[in-house]
């Protein structure tokens, strides 16, 4: 009796080590299996890298397009300043005073050399924009004079004589004018406005439709308008010292008559 339990004990101990090893068989084969058919590890990293380089060859495209534009741009387009305030125009003497007289005087003449060879060269009819550069020239000009005190004492001028840019002969006429009322401080000779397109002549040679240098009567008709336009400002300097209340000049808006 107690060996036939021993031998039932001994097959139900060995029925169970049976299904043991079949479990644990059954197991690790199907591990096995998942690893024979898992993903490499490797495939996710190269698949986002492969999206890395997609992405950047689509930045350098759209990089490099935009540059293209920009150059296109940069080279079509003129420089933009923005709003240009008020008080850049209308401003106090940028530079220090001057103290080196022959300094100052050789700056003087070269500075009034250039402003008459730009009148007399000035368009005969300007256009708008024209006028306007001029005008703006001319201030920028009275506060980036070199000479600090000189350039203050110019200030006050155009406040009073408004450049005249409607015409070559009407800005000769002005700048012959403003210069005689400077040399007038200084106690200096006066110009005679018939003769300041030859003293300042630039030797620039213009010539006409019929291929000649302009000159002649057209020379001399230009000169008379320019006498005319300094001779109008002269007086109405004068009818306005011999006022009472003596109040800044008002000159027209744009030229004192049809030439200057």
């Amino acid at each position: 009796m107690a060996r036939r339990q021993h031998l039932t004990l001994m097959v139900i101990l060995a029925v169970l080590a049976f299904f043991s090893l079949t479990w644990l068989m059954g197991g690790s084969e199907s591990d096995n299996t998942q690893l024979m058919y898992a993903p490499a590890p490797q495939s996710a990293p190269k698949e986002k890298a492969g999206e890395a380089s997609t992405t950047t060859a689509g930045e350098t495209d759209s990089s490099s397009s935009s540059g293209a534009g920009t150059g296109q741009a940069k080279g079509g387009a003129i420089a933009d300043f923005g709003v240009v305030p008020a008080n850049i125009l209308s401003g106090g003497a940028i530079a220090p005073k001057l103290e080196n007289k022959t300094i100052k005087a050789e700056l003087g003449r070269a500075s009034w050399k250039l402003l008459h060879t730009m009148m007399a060269r000035f368009p005969d009819q300007p256009t708008s924009e024209d006028s306007l550069a001029l005008k703006t020239y001319v201030q920028l000009f009275a506060r980036l004079y070199p000479c600090g005190d000189c350039a203050a004492h110019f200030q006050k001028l155009l406040a009073r004589y408004p450049p005249q840019t409607s015409s070559r002969n009407a800005a000769a006429g002005w700048a012959c004018f403003v210069h005689n009322e400077v040399n007038k401080r200084l106690g200096k000779q006066l110009f005679d406005c018939n003769n300041i397109g030859d003293f300042y002549d630039c030797g620039c040679g213009e010539e006409g439709k019929d291929g000649k240098k302009e000159g002649g009567a057209g020379a001399s008709a230009g000169r008379e308008k320019t006498t005319e336009g300094a001779g109008e400002l002269k007086e109405r300097e004068r009818q306005k010292s011999t006022s009472a209340a003596r109040s800044p000049l008002e000159l027209e808006k744009e030229g004192l008559t049809r030439g200057g």
